[in-house]
């Protein structure tokens, strides 16, 4: 490994402290224009600094939209949403191929999609059948899109935030696990409570919204990513998020009698770089330089929720993926304290 030089690590402290100051900053901009979700704002915020994506699930008039869009103010990222709709086509969001008249004759010319930006807001996502929703699987692992054989980068940074409505819905169609798997976290906004709903309805009836002020540079973002990845964790938490996500796999050497009996698919490679990631993200915003076991654990329902799939016995039962969570967090409770 190559010893860092003065300039490199004058650079990585001044994105660590941009990224300490830039936490009450970003605070006091998303209030402008949203109350309360203080936990949402940090799961979106934890995943936009660690680079992954998001699924956003909540009912209709959560200001899913609002939020989203209000961070890429912030940050000052290209933003496009696209609205998911039963009749759309894998072309409506990657681009297509049209025949152009040029000095040389013509010719095929590549057309790009609205997904060439920085933050994609996929609004209504499962709301798509799911062969438009496939469309999005390369440029969300491989950050670049294939048409006609030819391959296309998108900008960075790059991020794809999609809202869903509860599966329960009229008109939805569920994510494959495939694509699952690729959000970082699942954030779950709920219904406010009544205090901070009549301070909505007051704020929003009274006047004007204020204007979001934009904070960071894309650059910056880029940056903050390389500054996250070198936080150092110690190798019992890493083996502490390995194993929590082994746990939920049914039939498995580890996996424990509940797991076994209501699970059907659980968390693979992914949950544990996503929670050991998250986990620095989170450490950092709170002014340590090092992950603790805490860390990981307050992120584990957020990457977890969504690649724990359950089975008909425990839907009979009455059993959610919460439940499963918190069962799967009892049982690695020992590995946590010995890691603290």
């Amino acid at each position: 490994m190559e010893t860092p030089t003065s300039d490199q690590i004058a650079a990585e402290r001044q994105a660590v402290e941009q990224i300490l100051a830039g936490r009450t900053r970003i605070q006091s901009e998303l209030a402008k224009v949203i109350v309360g979700q203080k936990d949402v704002i940090e799961q979106l915020l934890i995943a936009l600094l660690a680079g992954g994506h998001c699924l956003i699930t909540g009912a209709p008039g959560l200001a899913k939209t609002l939020l989203v869009k209000s961070i890429a103010q912030i940050f000052h990222l290209k933003f496009q949403r696209i609205q998911f709709t039963p009749d759309l086509m894998p072309a409506d969001i990657t681009g297509t191929e049209i025949l152009q008249e040029s000095a040389e004759g013509r010719k095929m010319a590549f057309v790009p999609g609205p997904i060439f930006a920085n933050l994609i807001l996929a609004d209504e996502i499962n709301r798509t059948p799911p062969k438009t929703q496939a469309a999005l699987l390369e440029a969300m692992q491989e950050h670049q899109v294939t048409a006609a054989g030819v391959r296309h980068a998108l900008a960075e940074p790059f991020f794809v935030l999609a809202t869903q409505n509860p599966i329960e819905m009229e008109g939805t169609y569920p994510l494959p696990e495939a694509q699952l798997d690729r959000f970082m976290f699942n954030v779950v906004i709920d219904y406010l409570p009544e205090d901070e709903e009549v301070a909505v309805v007051q704020q929003t009836t009274a006047r004007a919204l204020e204007p979001i002020v934009p904070l960071f540079t894309g650059e910056d973002v880029l940056r903050f990513h390389e500054t996250i990845r070198k936080v150092p964790i110690a190798e019992d938490l890493v083996r502490y998020a390995v194993r929590l996500a082994a746990m939920s796999r049914p039939g498995q050497s580890g996996a424990t009698d509940f797991v076994n009996e209501w699970v059907s698919w659980g968390a693979g490679l992914r949950a544990g770089q996503f929670l050991v990631l998250g986990a620095k993200v989170r450490a950092l915003l709170r002014g340590r330089a090092h992950v603790t076991a805490e860390d990981i654990h307050a992120l584990a329902r957020p990457t977890l929720r969504h690649r724990i799939l359950l089975n008909y016995r425990a839907e009979a039962e009455g059993v959610t993926v919460e439940n499963v969570i918190e069962r799967l967090l009892e049982s690695v409770k020992g590995v946590a304290v010995a890691a603290r």
